[in-house]
C-alpha cells in the first residue's frame, strides 16, 4: 500500500527490512505514512516531541541508536530506512500485527500485551500531547484505541489501492 508515494528503490529496501525483521510490508508502510502525514519525508518534524522522520524518532532514540535527529533528518528515505530497521530489530519476529507493529514506534512496552493495555492517562504529559487518542473521552489511551486511528491509514491504503487511485 502507499507504494506510488515512494521511490522503487524506498520499495524495495522496504521488502528486504520487513523480510529481516519478519514483519508485513503493508503495516511498515501504514505507521510510516501515519507518522508522517502520508509525506514519507525523513526531515519531517514534530513541532511538540522534536521528534522526527519516517517514525518520528526522539532525540534520545536516535541518541540510542549512535546517531541525532539531525542526521537523520537529513538522510534519503531510503537511506533512513536502515535507521528504521535498527529501531525495529529489537522487536524481530514480535511485530505479528498492525497494532503491535505500530506500538513498538509509539510505546513500546505494550508490544504483546492485550488490546485493553492502557497507554496512557490523563493529567500525564503523553496524553496532553496525544488526547485525539481518547476515543471514547474516558480519560485513559489503550492500545486498541490507538489501533484504530492506524488501521484506518491502514484500510484507507488498501481501498486506494484497490480503487485504482493509488
Amino acid at each position: 500500500i502507499y507504494g506510488r508515494r515512494v521511490s522503487r528503490d524506498f520499495v524495495r529496501r522496504l521488502h528486504e527490512v520487513c523480510e529481516r525483521l519478519r514483519m508485513e510490508p503493508n503495516h511498515l508502510m501504514a505507521i510510516m505514512h501515519y507518522e508522517t502525514g502520508g509525506s514519507y519525508r525523513p526531515s519531517i518534524r514534530n513541532p511538540y516531541t522534536r521528534a522526527v522522520g519516517l517514525i518520528q524518532f526522539l532525540p534520545s532514540t536516535a541518541r540510542r541508536l549512535g546517531t541525532t535527529a539531525e542526521a537523520l533528518s537529513e538522510l534519503s528515505a531510503e537511506d533512513q530506512l536502515e535507521w528504521v530497521e535498527r529501531y525495529l530489530s529489537h522487536f524481530t519476529g514480535r511485530l505479528n500485527t498492525l497494532e503491535d507493529a505500530y506500538m513498538a514506534v509509539l510505546y513500546p512496552i505494550a508490544v504483546g500485551r492485550e488490546e485493553d493495555y492502557v497507554l496512557f492517562r490523563r493529567g500525564s504529559a503523553s496524553y496532553a500531547r496525544n488526547p485525539y487518542l481518547d476515543r471514547d473521552d474516558d480519560g485513559i489511551v489503550t492500545k486498541s484505541e490507538v489501533g484504530v486511528a492506524v488501521r484506518r491509514v491502514y484500510d484507507h491504503g488498501f481501498n486506494e489501492l484497490e480503487s485504482g487511485r493509488l
